[in-house]
């Protein structure tokens, strides 16, 4: 290689780059006539992906039995705790008097705009009197809440 680099002389490396080799031009190509598709037929032609075909044998997702379903009517919920409650509360976002609700939490960005509803799940410690406005919560979270002198409203 020349030591002094010039815009005539500059080169791909060796085998950087490969030729393709054309489809369909003679015998002694490698790849003439049908060009390393075969013979005639579905799959010589473009186009066709054969996606689960067994060659005529019932296919395998039509052999094994299908298991479970998908509920249509689930909501997709987000599940508020207390330890999210107690962090709201320290940052100071909530102002006094004001609820934790679904518009609250998406403003604050706590909860997600895909969200239908806000499930309160009994995980953590209530540490002060909170209004919640949610649309599910468990009943050790309701009784959790209550007794630390919060209000509960399920919409």
């Amino acid at each position: 290689m020349a030591t002094d680099l010039k815009l005539n002389t500059i080169r791909d490396n060796h085998g950087a780059r490969q030729k393709i080799k054309l489809l369909g031009r003679g015998m002694g190509s490698g790849l003439g006539k049908t060009s390393g598709r075969g013979g005639k037929g579905q799959t010589a032609r473009s186009g066709v992906s054969l996606n689960g075909f067994e060659g005529g044998q019932t296919p395998i997702y039509r052999r094994l039995p299908k298991r479970g379903f998908v509920n249509i009517h689930r909501m997709k919920m987000y599940e508020l705790d207390f330890f999210k409650i107690g962090r709201i509360l320290q940052s100071g976002l909530l102002e006094q008097g004001a609820s934790i609700d679904k518009d609250f939490l998406m403003k604050i960005g706590y909860m997600p705009k895909t969200a239908e509803g806000i499930s309160l799940i009994a995980n953590g410690k209530v540490e002060s009197p909170v209004k919640v406005c949610v649309t599910r919560a468990s009943a050790k979270a309701k009784e959790m809440l209550e007794k630390a002198g919060g209000t509960l409203t399920i919409e």
